[in-house]
This record gives C-alpha cells, sequence and structure tokens, in this order.
C-alpha cells in the first residue's frame, strides 16, 4: 500500500466519501519539513493499511481544499472519517507523535 495523490476534484470522493479513515497529508514541492514527514506517512500507509488510507495532496497544484479548511501552514496532516476532520499534526513531527494523535484511529 502507498500513498496516493488526490485533487480538488477527487478529495470529496477520496476522503470525505472513504468507507475508512482517511489521512491527508496537506504538502508542497517547497516545503523542506513536508519532505522530512513524507516517508513517515509513506510508512503509515504500510503499516495500517487495515486501518487508514494515506493520500497527498500538493496544495499548490490543489489549494481549494486547503483554502476551504483554513490551511495556513504545512505540513498539515489531517485525520477524516466518516466525512468528518477528526484530528491534525501541523509541522513535520517523528512517526511516534503522529501515531499517538491519530491512536484512536490506528487500533
Amino acid at each position: 500500500m502507498t500513498t496516493k495523490n488526490v485533487t480538488d476534484d477527487s478529495f470529496a470522493e477520496d476522503v470525505l466519501q472513504a468507507g475508512k479513515a482517511v489521512i491527508v497529508d496537506f504538502w508542497a514541492d517547497w516545503c523542506g519539513p513536508c519532505q522530512k514527514v513524507s516517508p513517515v506517512l509513506d510508512q503509515i500507509a504500510v503499516e495500517y493499511a487495515d486501518k487508514v488510507q494515506v493520500v497527498k495532496v500538493n496544495i499548490d497544484e490543489n489549494p481549494a481544499v486547503a483554502a476551504s479548511l483554513g490551511i495556513t501552514s504545512i505540513p498539515a496532516i489531517y485525520l477524516f472519517k466518516d466525512g468528518e476532520h477528526k484530528a491534525s499534526v501541523i509541522g513535520a513531527r517523528p512517526k511516534q507523535f503522529i501515531e499517538k494523535e491519530f491512536a484512536d484511529y490506528l487500533r
């Protein structure tokens, strides 16, 4: 299981209507911290594939969703379940921190 790229057009279907929890990585090519957290999210995507799906939204290419959610700082890692935003991690954080913040959805 790898991460999937999601666009403004596919966000509702891929995230809000997903059958399980979805971790969304809002990122940009020019963002150094985004590059650091990307491998961590790739690991989480593999380790917790049965519990969550991990997707990525490039905010430069897909600004509408980020704007609608009020995202002003990246990386912004949001967890959605049943169409609702349930938890967030802002900034490049270690894997253990992300797992702790999203623990209720990774069990």
